[in-house]
């Protein structure tokens, strides 16, 4: 994490709501996404107020691409009336070498300078249920799980964290510190597939990236993530990296990769292997994350490549 935020220019843009939706283009966006563009957002009721069709269009219409979180930086390449051509260098993709493009309304943006996101520790949210609290104004934000932000002290309960807005805490048992030189200690396969079991039944939102709200791969990118592995953003960016292994050699942590054409075609899913022949994974719109067996079912079937990224 610190390599990369060392390789960022001098100052960069940083993500000053509780997910920033990464947008194909400025028109993608419509009037029922208001929660999701607006300043700030309120990231559930967006996804709770989308009708089953309104939710599959955001994938079907190719009008999302990904998230970054509270915090996360982008790089505006440049500006197009009221939003910000984009990329997300913490998203590696083969989209662009310098990481996931796409489009972010200006106003969930704010400018910074790098030594002031340059600490030597960092505090990481280990909870979907932490707030960004500002006793100052009396306001607080719901954020996501690994939201990452450079920490600036504590007292008793709370962390003091550097954001976008200043100085603000967060309850301290919501949290994690890591240091600079370490960053989130890396894990095992078997911590890949603790990471994800609390979000069990949480809705597939496509693109998504947060705690309100996972894809496929963006559980898969998280569930490493939380054990210091940054992976790609793209399922099948994911099944080109890491270690090749057989699908008889599988342990728990592996990620399972899906190909249309009974896995002769074009990847289309990704799943986190969870032992005994299951996998934890996000489906599709209008179902949640699960467990579910492999064999005698399509994924049996779609089942293509396997790889490993945990030591």
């Amino acid at each position: 994490m610190q390599q990369l935020l060392k390789e960022l220019p001098k100052t960069f843009h940083v993500t000053n709501v509780q997910a920033a939706t990464i947008w194909t283009n400025p028109q993608a966006a419509r009037a029922e996404d208001k929660d999701g563009t607006s300043h700030p957002t309120d990231i559930l009721k967006w996804v709770n107020s989308l009708t089953y069709e309104e939710s599959l269009a955001l994938c079907n219409e190719n009008r999302v691409q990904s998230q970054t979180l509270y915090g996360e930086p982008v790089i505006v390449l440049e500006e197009e009336g009221d939003w910000a051509h984009v990329i997300a260098p913490f998203q590696p993709s083969k989209k662009d070498s310098r990481g996931y493009p796409g489009y972010i309304p200006l106003r969930q943006l704010t400018s910074v300078d790098k030594e002031a996101w340059l600490q030597d520790k960092y505090i990481v949210v280990t909870t979907d249920n932490a707030w960004l609290e500002d006793p100052a104004k009396d306001t607080r934000i719901q954020l996501s799980y690994l939201t990452i932000l450079p920490y600036l002290g504590e007292r008793e309960a709370h962390v003091y964290v550097q954001t976008p807005s200043g100085k603000q805490q967060i309850a301290k048992e919501k949290t994690v510190t890591v240091t600079k030189e370490d960053g989130i200690k890396q894990g095992s396969g078997a911590d890949i597939v603790t990471a994800a079991l609390p979000f069990i039944g949480l809705d597939y939102f496509w693109g998504g990236m947060s705690s309100f709200g996972y894809d496929c791969s963006g559980l898969a990118y998280a569930a490493h993530k939380a054990n210091g592995y940054w992976i790609a953003r793209d399922a099948g960016d994911q099944a080109r990296a890491g270690e090749e292994i057989a699908i008889d050699a599988l342990k728990p942590g592996d990620l399972l990769f899906f190909a249309y054409q009974e896995g002769k075609g074009a990847i289309h899913h990704v799943g986190i292997y969870k032992g005994n022949g299951e996998m934890l994974h996000s489906p599709q719109t209008g179902k949640g994350v699960e467990i579910t067996p492999l064999k005698g079912t399509e994924y049996e079937k779609e089942l293509c490549a396997a790889r490993r990224y945990w030591r």
